[in-house]
């Protein structure tokens, strides 16, 4: 059985079928970024998938103004059940909490 989904990119329609498993609303928001001509890291030429659609898009707020393709045209019930689904989609991943200082070495002991 296959699933169709529909998703308008840069004014033209986007399918994107798959086999089985119903395609995810994050997936969803990543297939319309990719079909409107966003590129995995391409973000110094304003075309990043990640920087200029997904960020803006799971925000809701506006491209940098160093994007260079328009964002696609995504439902707010995709992104309200992408967000439901995983929160933290679109935000950047935080580093790794610093190790903790290390503590004062003791001082040593008086002599008698």
């Amino acid at each position: 059985m296959f699933t169709l989904y529909t998703l308008l990119a840069s004014g033209a329609t986007v399918n994107a079928q798959q086999s089985g498993k119903a395609e995810g609303p994050c997936e969803q928001i990543v297939a319309a970024c990719k079909s409107a001509g966003f590129i995995e890291g391409d973000y110094k030429t304003g075309k990043g998938l990640h920087m200029d659609c997904i960020d803006p898009i799971m925000k809701g707020d506006g491209q940098p103004s160093t994007a260079k393709i328009p964002l696609p045209k995504v439902s707010p019930d995709v992104v309200t059940a992408c967000k439901q689904k995983h929160p933290n989609f679109g935000e950047p991943k935080k580093a790794p909490a610093a190790p903790a200082a290390p503590a004062a070495p003791a001082a040593p002991a008086p002599k008698s």
